[in-house]
C-alpha cells in the first residue's frame, strides 16, 4: 500500500528554497542532529541530495543535516521537494524517510514516533505502523496496549495493503451472515468487501448457514490445550523458541528479530538459512488469508501437497530439536 505521504510528495520538482525560510521543529530525531554527521556531509565535494519540506508550515520533513551541512559551507539556499499534506502525514514521512536512508533513527525515537503515530493514524495495523517506523509489529502492539484507549480504537484497521479488516471477526461474520440471509445471490468476494473479512471467511459462514449453524464458529479447545502444552515445554526447558510455535504472528516476529541479533546463527550459512526460512512464518493470519485466497483454483492441490510436505519437515525438524535440547539439559 502507498503510504499517505507518497500521493501529496512531488517527486520530479526540485526547487532552490532559503535556508532562512526553513523550520526544524517536530523532528522525530529528539536529540537533534549529530554533529559529526553534518560535518562529514559538509567537506563531501557531492552536491548535497534535496531535501523534503512540508510546504505549508515550511518544516523540514526530510534532510535536517544537509540543512545544518548546508549552512557550514555558507549556503544560504538547498535544494527541496514540497509535501502537500498534512502535518500528521508529513511526521509519517519524516520517521520512514529517516528509517529509509541516511543516519538512522534511535530505538527510542522510533517508539516515540510510533506512538505519535498510533495517536494520529489510529486505524493503521500493527504491522502497518511497524513497517514505517522500523521495529516490529509487537512492539506497536504493546506500545498501543499502553497508549490511552488501549488497543480497541475502532473496529477495523487498514492493513499494509490498504485492506480494512475487522478488529472483532465476530462483527465481520454476522455482518457477513445479515448480507448472505438478505442476498443469497451475492458472491463471496462482494460480501467479503462489505463485511470487511477475507473471502474463505465468508465462505465458511455461508457454508455454517446452510447446514443451520452458528455462523460463528465454537471456541476450539485445542487453543486451551496448547496453552497448557506450551507451560509444559517451558517446565521441561525447552525455551522460547519451543514456545513461540504456538505464539501469536506479532510474538513469532519478536522471537525472530531476538534470534537474528544472536552472532551465532548470524554469522554462518545455515544459521542466515534458518534465520530466512523462519522469518517467511512471521506474517499475520490476515496475510496468509490472503494468500490463501489467492491461489489459483488449477495450483490448489499442488500447493496444498507442498504445504503439507514443508508442515511434514517443520515437524521433524521440531521434534529432532526438542529431543536435543532435552538430551543436552
Amino acid at each position: 500500500m502507498a503510504l499517505p505521504g507518497h500521493a501529496q510528495l512531488d517527486q520530479l520538482m526540485v526547487v532552490e528554497v532559503e535556508i532562512g525560510s526553513l523550520s526544524t521543529a517536530g523532528s522525530p530525531r529528539t536529540s537533534g542532529p549529530d554533529p559529526e554527521h553534518v560535518e562529514s556531509l559538509a567537506v563531501a565535494q557531492a552536491p548535497l541530495p534535496p531535501i523534503t519540506v512540508h510546504r505549508p508550515t515550511m518544516r523540514v520533513i526530510d534532510g535536517l543535516h544537509r540543512v545544518r551541512a548546508a549552512e557550514l559551507r555558507g549556503q544560504s539556499k538547498i535544494a527541496a521537494r514540497f509535501f502537500d499534506g498534512d502535518e500528521a502525514d508529513a511526521f509519517v514521512l519524516a520517521v520512514e524517510s529517516n528509517i529509509a536512508h541516511g543516519l538512522p533513527l534511535t530505538t527510542a525515537d522510533r517508539k516515540r514516533a510510533a506512538e505519535r503515530i498510533i495517536a494520529s493514524h489510529s486505524r493503521w495495523s500493527d504491522r502497518m505502523i511497524a513497517s514505517v517506523t522500523g521495529i516490529a509489529p509487537g512492539t506497536v502492539a504493546d506500545l498501543r496496549r499502553r497508549l490511552p484507549g488501549g488497543p480497541a480504537g475502532g473496529v477495523s484497521r487498514i492493513g499494509q495493503d490498504g485492506r480494512v479488516r475487522p478488529l472483532n471477526g465476530a462483527e465481520g461474520r454476522r455482518i457477513a451472515s445479515e448480507l448472505i440471509a438478505s442476498d443469497p445471490s451475492l458472491s463471496l468476494r462482494q460480501v467479503a468487501r462489505a463485511a470487511s473479512i477475507s473471502p474463505e471467511t465468508v465462505r465458511d459462514v455461508r457454508n455454517r448457514m446452510m447446514r443451520g449453524e452458528d455462523p460463528m464458529p465454537a471456541p476450539r479447545q485445542g487453543r486451551q490445550s496448547g496453552r497448557h502444552e506450551s507451560a509444559a515445554a517451558r517446565r521441561r526447558g525447552f525455551g522460547t523458541t519451543a514456545v513461540a510455535c504456538r505464539a501469536s504472528a506479532q510474538e513469532r516476529a519478536a522471537v525472530v528479530e531476538r534470534l537474528k541479533a544472536d552472532p551465532a546463527l548470524r554469522f554462518s550459512d545455515s544459521g542466515r538459512t534458518l534465520l530466512r526460512l523462519l522469518n517467511v512464518h512471521t506474517i499475520s493470519t490476515e496475510d496468509w488469508e490472503e494468500l490463501i485466497d489467492n491461489v489459483p483454483p488449477h495450483c490448489g492441490g499442488i500447493v496444498a501437497r507442498l504445504a503439507g510436505d514443508c508442515a511434514e519437515m517443520w515437524t521433524e525438524l521440531a521434534a529432532r530439536l526438542r529431543r536435543k535440547v532435552t538430551e543436552t539439559a
